[in-house]
């Protein structure tokens, strides 16, 4: 299929700044043509927010531009260079089936990047074959989203087209390519890529971008470059505690799989939680549990850590005063961390103020609900309506001796129990992307061609604190099994 430029007022309005950075930190290619796109899912609200006219990308014209048959005005493909400790083993990466089209100018002045998945191969392939099963992008789409409903910084998924074509994974699968957006795609990953194969101008340039872009507002701070690695810390800080306050377990933390910006990235073998169970794993090649639900907060802080020692020709010419200062910084996650995750909690349990005895309250609670094997966001969930009968732990005494605990807690704040309710109703979803709910809407869309599961589903992810009866189906925890439920890359 030929390729050329759309010519089609869908409202893209692309600005290259990564493409006017260093040659080396990328390659510029164009995307592998497809036989036969289809659209499968626009994503609207989105693509409105972007100042993209939803109507015409669903044109023709405008789903070959999705599927990387045609170039968009304003695109300069590219595929980005980067490297990462992958399962703690350092190696070279990049984007190895995955283009950057290119940077939306947003009709707020936002700048967004605009990246083709699954759109062939690339310089950084390592032997892959560049391409997208629909399953894995079609997970991608539900869970991006349904996280940024959840009140989750995010990349966020536009839209999934097929390509015609079939993947060859285990089985044959159907093709797809997904248009991913995101506040960037500069990782730990980038800066790790950079200091082992560019210069120190080279890595001058690239904090020097990522300042302009993500903290223009450290960019004059007395040492730009520790206050980088400062804002990058509490931004990572921040997201972790979000990711367990509501059971998210991103399942592949390498460090080319932390955003700098601060969103939650790469969407492979990623699940939520049901039973509250710190150990919980989910992703089939984890088999040492390196990346565990209770495991994500110190392997942020050890991404952050790999980060620090990229920048540290940056942070001081004197090398012992660099560490100091980077380590200094780093001591820093755990509080950060630790104070977003408390403040969440109390908030799940409708705490206003500050106590100390707080933290050993939260505690009692989540020792018994992973004794008793209760279900994380049910829990919550009941305890916001009141209805404890509703879990496991009703009628356990070391549930009802913490239920009086936390009811006189209540009791001693300022504010009324109904704004403790609403409080505890704006904190606690009423469901998440239940995995075998996904699943189902998987199987359907890939084995049936049946998108309307999905749609459904992703109906219901839309306002997850609206606890409407409609979403009553989606928050039943799975029949249990004797087999683990187990997710993949997706590669």
């Amino acid at each position: 299929m030929t390729k050329g430029k759309a010519i089609i007022k869908t409202g893209w309005n692309l600005d290259n700044s990564y493409a006017r950075l260093p040659k080396s930190f990328f390659t510029k290619l164009d995307p592998t043509a497809v036989r036969s796109p289809r659209l499968i899912i626009l994503n609207y609200p989105l693509a409105t927010s972007l100042g993209l006219n939803a109507e015409a990308l669903q044109s023709k014209d405008s789903v070959e531009v999705l599927a990387g048959n045609r170039i968009p005005e304003g695109a300069l493909p590219l595929a980005q260079a980067y490297a990462g400790h992958q399962f703690g083993h350092f190696t070279m990466l990049g984007d190895g089936r995955a283009l950057l089209l290119g940077e939306q100018i947003t009709p707020l002045g936002g700048r967004v990047d605009i990246q083709l998945k699954g759109s062939g191969q690339t310089p950084y392939s390592r032997q892959g074959d560049g391409r997208a099963a629909l399953g894995p992008m079609l997970r991608e789409y539900i869970i991006s989203e349904a996280m940024h409903a959840l009140g989750i910084a995010t990349t966020r998924s536009l839209a999934v087209v097929t390509t015609g074509e079939s993947v060859i994974r285990e089985t044959e699968l159907p093709g797809a390519v997904l248009t991913r957006v995101a506040a960037s795609h500069l990782r730990v990953g980038t800066f790790q890529y950079v200091s082992n194969w560019g210069t120190a101008p080279d890595l001058q340039v690239l904090a020097d971008y990522t300042l302009q872009r993500h903290f223009p507002d450290v960019d004059d701070a007395p040492n730009r470059y520790l206050s980088l690695l400062q804002e990058v810390i509490k931004r990572q800080a921040a997201l972790i505690a979000k990711w367990q306050l509501v059971g998210f377990i991103h399942g592949v933390m390498n460090t080319d799989n932390m955003s700098l910006s601060g969103e939650t990235i790469d969407y492979g073998p990623c699940a939520f939680m049901d039973t509250y169970d710190p150990a919980t794993v989910f992703s089939s090649i984890d088999i040492h549990g390196r990346y565990a639900y209770g495991n994500q907060p110190p392997i942020a802080e050890w991404n952050l850590a790999r980060f620090a020692e990229t920048l540290l020709p940056l942070l001081h010419v004197n090398q012992a005063q660099a560490v100091k200062l980077a380590q200094d910084a780093l001591s820093d996650f755990a509080k950060l961390y630790h104070c977003n995750w408390l403040a969440g909690m109390r908030a799940k349990l409708g705490i206003f103020g500050e106590e100390i005895q707080d933290e050993s309250l939260i505690d009692s609670l989540l020792n018994m609900m992973e004794k008793y094997r209760a279900d994380y966001t049910n829990t919550f969930r009941s305890l916001t309506f009141d209805t404890p009968e509703d879990t496991v732990l009703f009628g356990i005494s070391e549930f009802v001796q913490w239920h009086e605990l936390w009811q006189a807690r209540l009791g001693r704040q300022q504010e009324p129990k109904a704004s403790a309710q609403q409080l505890m109703q704006n904190c606690n979803p009423a469901l998440i992307p239940r995995n075998h709910h996904v699943e189902a809407a998987l199987d359907a869309a890939v084995k049936q061609g049946d998108y309307s599961v999905m749609e459904r589903l992703l109906d219901v992810l839309s306002n997850p604190y609206a606890h409407s009866p409609q979403q009553a189906d989606y928050s039943t925890p799975p029949v249990q099994s004797t087999l683990p439920y187990q997710t993949f890359c997706g590669t």
